[in-house]
């Protein structure tokens, strides 16, 4: 696996690489940003780049599950993520590195009005604590970490 980092790059909590010898397949690992729920998580990301790649985007999803179900507003039971540069933004131009961002940065602020799971945007608009605190609890069980500076129900806000 390749760092990405760098500043124009993100953080270098992001890695990805392919699996095996195949160069349609990766795995990256995005570590769970700072001062969020998902802090302390290691999380697994699948891509699948499709033979017209750069002109379509890459197929991604999470292997690690981000709640039970994947609690995330725009991540959703199969691990599929709600990210317009995954669609109709997508432009031959944008880099791995800079989806993993912008994936990365989507942990730290979903958009809970373009949701994949309603259920979920809907705790995230009115239930703050409840939502914090679920993510955080299931960061620890399924991401191999913990709330690494921060106690689960302390808030990052």
């Amino acid at each position: 696996m390749v760092s990405l980092q760098g500043p124009a790059e993100g953080p270098s909590d992001l890695s990805a690489g392919p699996v095996g010898e195949d160069m349609f397949h990766w795995q990256a690992s995005i570590m769970g940003p700072l001062d969020s729920p998902f802090t302390g998580g290691l999380f697994l990301v699948n891509i699948h780049f499709p033979l017209d790649y750069p002109f379509k985007p890459p197929k991604v999803s999470f292997r690690t599950k981000v709640f039970h179900f994947h609690f995330h507003p725009n991540i959703n039971s199969n691990g599929n993520i709600c990210l317009d540069i995954l669609k109709e933004q997508w432009s031959p131009t944008l880099t791995i590195s800079k989806v993993l961002l912008s994936i990365y940065l989507l942990l730290t602020d979903p958009n809970p009005n373009d949701p994949l799971v309603p259920e979920i945007a809907h705790m995230y608009k009115t239930d703050w604590a409840k939502y914090e605190s679920t993510t955080c609890s299931s960061t620890q069980k399924y991401a191999m970490g913990g709330c690494i500076g921060k106690q689960c129900g302390e808030s990052y806000s």
